[in-house]
């Protein structure tokens, strides 16, 4: 799902000034995470499963959802709403929030295209490829399976899905059509038939014109992005069976006197072609834009157009005379927010960069192509394309990010940036999103074990399939130079650098247990998967031979003998017993610590699995509850685990609350009684939760388990604005405050802290 520049660009535009109008329009100016509503006719009723690919005249989406589509057929009108979502590379809608079906519409034809045409343009539409074979024919068609389909010099790859009633089907041979949804799975595109009578005889038309622009296939309605070539090859071909007449040529446009052709009117005889030539000389600096049309007697395409972009004498397109208007942000959480802006009068694309802390200082420079994750200046490229939003990877908790958006037109190297127009604002990402989760649970209560396991469990179960589009697609993934993707391995450091949609095996990774399936007392858990063995507070992304499988179920623990393995920060040693541990880098050692204490307690005991979930007795607690201390909470922990929040709907309560841990002995989870944990101030502070912050509304405040004798406002002259007494959480309402920063002074029987509050 590369959101890339999309060839209807008049459709672009006017969706941009007007809104939201057609399926092109949400899958180019609206980005991952943010929500859209689009109206169509379903290609498909059920037979692909609980998914419908819609379509309309400029583009097709599917929507995902088994409850939401079920009542849909092949066929159907409807209005969906819901949330854009990047499965595998597939850009879908899902969840679906609201669906309204108006009965039996006029179903959209398939688009004929060639196999080299399958690709982003045509991903979600229904389409149609004739003259192809299949090198498997003869044999039969399996559920779950991938075939290869050729047109004899490129090979595109269909799908059969389980369930289809093409399953059992013997493989046709000898020249076919092929009908189906364009569809993407990790990178590769795919066709996905619907039901036998996708795949039919292929019959050559009466006559059909295919024209080539130096060498590839052309679609009708295409851009021709021909820089500052002179001469551009243009082969039109007959691939019917009786004449195809041409019947003249026209070139129109702004720039029309740069450009000739010697395509002549006549005859072209079924099955045969005419070599030709389009010739540029360049008018003037710029954009040398024109239209050319081919006028002949084919009864689908009586014009062919090919819209023609050439660069003038400067090397460069013309600048946009302004820039991008109304950056807004939207969907601003602890792990993820989007922007969008207005459009420029006259831009072609948009690029964006960002930086964390403060404003971007760098700026791009005219002739150089850009790709996402690219360094300018200090500032990375967040997003670049034609759309007019978009959702920046890598989001962490508690960061301001500040972001310059440009605009710019041309291609390649013949980009033109307006430095000038530059449109730039800034947004603050939330933090632990706590709220009244924890009302009524006391660490000081002997009951405190049981009652955290009621609170977390049971909790929504998302598979083990689904980490790598929720928590990977959505969160580790991070952009790098060239656009490339990394992924970082939680417990050796390692960046693994990769091109493309994430994939599992491509890059050698694995989402580690890190309290270790062997462990658990309900071993094995993954046949079928229990929501112990697919729980995401527990799994983190690691190299699967350099880091999982050396750690296999070992303990964690600090190495003081011989090291027998190490990759980066990660290494297997000897203690002083002599067995052999597992110890990852500094950073992942309070993570990992706090997911142990979790999966122990979430599914211990009658309101868990049943069973006793103390961890084993070659796991020493208190090297655990020394990493726990010692390495608190990051934003990086905290975002995860809002992620996670909004995924299973649970939290883990030693990330929400560090002090928690104390109160258990995980060696035989009962309740100590006798924590030896001192109270003081850094407590205090590390259980102190303020959200939201930033805000322009209500602002909550609580010191987890720990009652606010007196919370005080002051603003940064040390006037105090507000007082609060004796509560368990305090309730501000700020929206009388200024705009502007102010300090939050908490006291508890404990200790106190301070936190500094921004008011929008």
């Amino acid at each position: 799902m590369k959101k890339g520049l999309i060839i209807l660009g008049i459709l672009c535009s006017f969706s941009s000034v007007f809104g939201q109008t057609d399926i092109n329009d949400a899958r180019t100016n609206f980005s991952v995470g943010q929500t859209v509503t689009i109206r169509g006719v379903a290609a498909d009723g059920g037979e692909l499963g609980p998914i419908r690919y819609i379509q309309d005249v400029t583009g097709g989406i599917p929507v995902y959802g088994p409850s939401s589509v079920s009542g849909i057929s092949r066929g159907d009108s409807v209005e969906i709403t819901g949330e854009l979502k990047d499965f595998s590379g597939l850009l879908e809608i899902d969840p679906i929030t609201n669906v309204n079906n108006f009965g039996a519409g006029t179903e959209i034809a398939p688009w004929v295209i060639t196999i080299s045409n399958l690709g982003e343009t045509f991903e979600g539409r229904i389409l149609q490829f004739d003259d192809i074979t299949f090198p498997d024919a003869g044999s039969t068609f399996s559920g779950g399976t991938n075939y290869d389909f050729t047109d004899g010099t490129n090979t595109g790859e269909l799908r059969i899905q389980n369930g289809s009633d093409l399953v059992g089907v013997t493989i046709p041979s000898g020249p076919q059509t092929l009908v189906g949804l364009g569809s993407e799975y990790n990178g590769t595109y795919q066709v996905l038939p619907r039901d036998n009578n996708d795949i039919f005889p292929y019959a050559a038309p009466d006559k059909k014109i295919v024209v080539e622009v130096d060498g590839t296939s052309f679609l009708n309605g295409n851009t021709a992005y021909i820089g500052t070539t002179v001469s551009t090859p243009i082969t039109i071909k007959n691939i019917g069976v009786n004449n195809l007449t041409i019947s003249g040529t026209s070139i129109t446009g702004p720039e029309a006197g740069d450009f000739s052709t010697d395509i002549v009117a006549g005859a072209i005889a079924g099955g045969g072609e005419t070599n030709n030539t389009l010739t540029f000389t360049s008018g003037g600096n710029g954009s040398r834009q024109a239209v050319l049309e081919i006028n002949s007697d084919d009864p689908d395409d009586p014009t062919f157009v090919v819209n023609i972009y050439a660069i003038g004498n400067d090397d460069l397109a013309t600048e946009p005379t302004d820039g991008a208007t109304a950056l807004t942000f939207s969907n601003v959480k602890a792990y993820t927010m989007s922007a969008s802006y207005s459009p420029s009068t006259d831009a072609e694309n948009y690029i964006v960069v960002w930086k964390k802390g403060s404003a971007p200082t760098g700026a791009p420079v005219d002739g150089e192509n850009y790709l996402r994750g690219d360094v300018i200046g200090d500032a990375q490229v967040a997003y670049i394309g034609s759309g007019t939003s978009f959702t920046p990877r890598g989001i962490r908790a508690n960061t301001d990010y500040y972001f310059d958006v440009y605009s710019f037109n041309g291609y390649g190297n013949f980009t033109n940036y307006n430095q000038t127009n530059v449109l730039s604002g800034n947004e603050s990402s939330t933090g632990e999103q706590i709220g009244n989760y924890y009302n009524g649970i006391s660490s000081l209560s002997p009951t405190l074990i049981d009652d955290l396991t009621t609170l977390i469990n049971p909790h929504n179960f998302s598979s083990y399939f689904l980490y790598k589009t929720i928590m990977m697609d959505q969160f580790e993934v991070r952009d790098t130079t060239n656009g490339e993707s990394f992924v970082e391995c939680a417990y050796s450091g390692e960046r693994k650098v990769f091109s493309g949609p994430f994939d599992w095996t491509a890059t050698g990774y694995s989402r580690e247990h890190t309290y270790a399936h062997s462990w658990m007392p309900t071993f094995p858990a993954d046949n079928p998967e229990e929501a112990e063995y697919v729980d995401y507070h527990n799994l983190y992304p690691t190299n699967l031979a350099q880091a999982n499988s050396p750690r296999s179920n070992l303990p964690f623990g600090i190495i003081t003998g011989p090291v027998v393995f190490n990759y980066l920060e990660g290494s297997v040693g000897e203690i002083a017993d002599g067995s052999y541990v597992y110890e990852p880098r500094d950073d992942q050692k309070g993570n990992l610590a706090r997911a142990i204490f979790y999966m122990a307690t979430c599914y211990n005991g009658p309101n868990g699995t049943g069973d006793d979930w103390s961890i084993p007795s070659n796991q020493d607690q208190d090297v655990l509850k020394n990493w726990h201390f010692g390495d608190l909470p990051d934003n990086y922990e905290i975002a995860r685990h809002e992620l996670i929040y909004e995924t299973q709907n649970n939290r883990n309560p030693y990330i929400d609350s560090v002090d928690f841990a104390c109160f258990v002995n995980f060696s035989d989870m009962t309740y100590d009684e006798d924590c030896a944990l001192s109270l003081d101030e850094n407590i205090v502070e590390s259980n102190l939760v303020v959200f939201p912050n930033p805000s322009n509304d209500m602002v909550y405040v609580q010191v987890n388990g720990i009652n606010i004798e007196k919370l005080t406002i002051t603003d940064m002259t040390g006037r105090v604005v507000g007082e609060f007494n004796s509560e368990m959480a305090v309730k501000i309402n700020v929206k009388d405050f200024n705009a502007g920063s102010y300090i939050l002074n908490i006291t508890t029987d404990q200790g106190s802290a301070q936190r500094k509050l921004i008011v929008q």
